[in-house]
């Protein structure tokens, strides 16, 4: 027995459309096109009409796809234009707090391991920071394929929001990142490139210029606090405990968020300082999600009708 397509209703239809063509309009004017800009929306349209089940993905990876626009937005107003920049006042607080005692005198972690590394874990904190965004996600998508749908709903949500949250922390203090400060001293310079720090060490030992891909595209190095790179590894591990789950990947998950904590620091693209505000977004993000907005009843009812609709 053959299935018949059948178009989604005209006012799905129209609503997608209007969506687009907003995020395009808008990325165009402020931000500028790029070659995925429209292979995205294209993919983002073809789900949507080519099947029920297709659709209802489109709908169940909002969360994210806003994250994606939200970020991307970012660049309109760059945070550096709100709020002055801290380079020094951050390197200061770390060394104060973290600073590790040599006979060359006080050093920050990150400045300690740019002198103290190893092949061994060049390698494995480049493994482990290349597990920063596609295991959350792929957790998140491993929830929705296996009926999970509540719980990956809560999930992405929780994704986007701490995201949000730590969208506002780069306006209200835009900072430097550790190798900045390496390499450049303690004077902003606007339009400066993303740098592999530490991470090019993984790049030299594998050949794959992964990072060097990645970083050269980082239109703002400003946006060092809090760090979402510790974030996103904590909200996968606490929906883990939450899920259906063997308790062996529960423990990877917690072995990779230890490892990008770690990382973070190593590469020199966090102050641990940035890390401990990264995870304390996703702690926050979630008792917000989980304790205050779902016992809201008018929420709790919309988080219903959304798994509903994605089931």
């Amino acid at each position: 027995m053959t299935m018949k397509f059948k178009w989604p209703p005209t006012r799905e239809l129209l609503t997608l459309f209007i969506c687009l063509g907003i995020w395009l309009a808008v990325t165009a004017l402020f931000v500028g096109i790029r070659p995925e800009h429209p292979l995205l929306i294209i993919l983002i349209a073809v789900l949507f009409c080519a099947h029920e089940q297709t659709k209802k993905l489109v709908i169940a990876l909002l969360p994210f796809i806003l994250f994606a626009v939200s970020y991307d937005w970012m660049n309109i107003v760059p945070n550096y234009k709100v709020n002055p920049i801290d380079v020094q006042d951050l390197y200061e607080t770390e060394k104060s707090l973290f600073g590790i005692t040599t006979a060359e005198g006080i050093l920050t972690p990150n400045e300690y391991f740019a002198q103290h590394h190893c092949a061994f874990m060049d390698f494995w904190a480049g493994f482990f920071y290349l597990c920063w965004v596609p295991v959350p996600i792929l957790f998140g998508l491993s929830l929705y394929f296996t009926k999970q749908r509540n719980l990956y709903l809560r999930f992405a949500i929780v994704f986007l929001f701490v995201n949000l949250i730590g969208f506002c922390g780069y306006y209200i203090h835009p900072a430097a990142p550790p190798w900045y400060v390496m390499k450049y001293g303690f004077e902003p310079i606007l339009n400066t490139p993303g740098d592999v720090a530490g991470l090019g060490r993984f790049d030299e030992m594998t050949g794959l210029g992964i990072f060097d891909s990645l970083y050269s595209r980082n239109s703002n190095v400003f946006a060092a606090v809090p760090s979402l790179h510790s974030a996103y590894m904590v909200i996968a591990f606490y929906y883990s405990l939450k899920a259906k789950y063997p308790n062996f990947l529960r423990i990877i998950f917690g072995i990779i968020m230890l490892g990008i904590w770690f990382t973070a620091v190593y590469s020199a693209h966090h102050y641990i300082i940035d890390a401990i505000l990264g995870a304390g977004c996703a702690v926050l993000g979630i008792f917000l999600f989980e304790k205050v907005f779902l016992k809201w009843n008018t929420f709790a009812q919309f988080i219903n009708r959304y798994t509903q609709y994605i089931s």
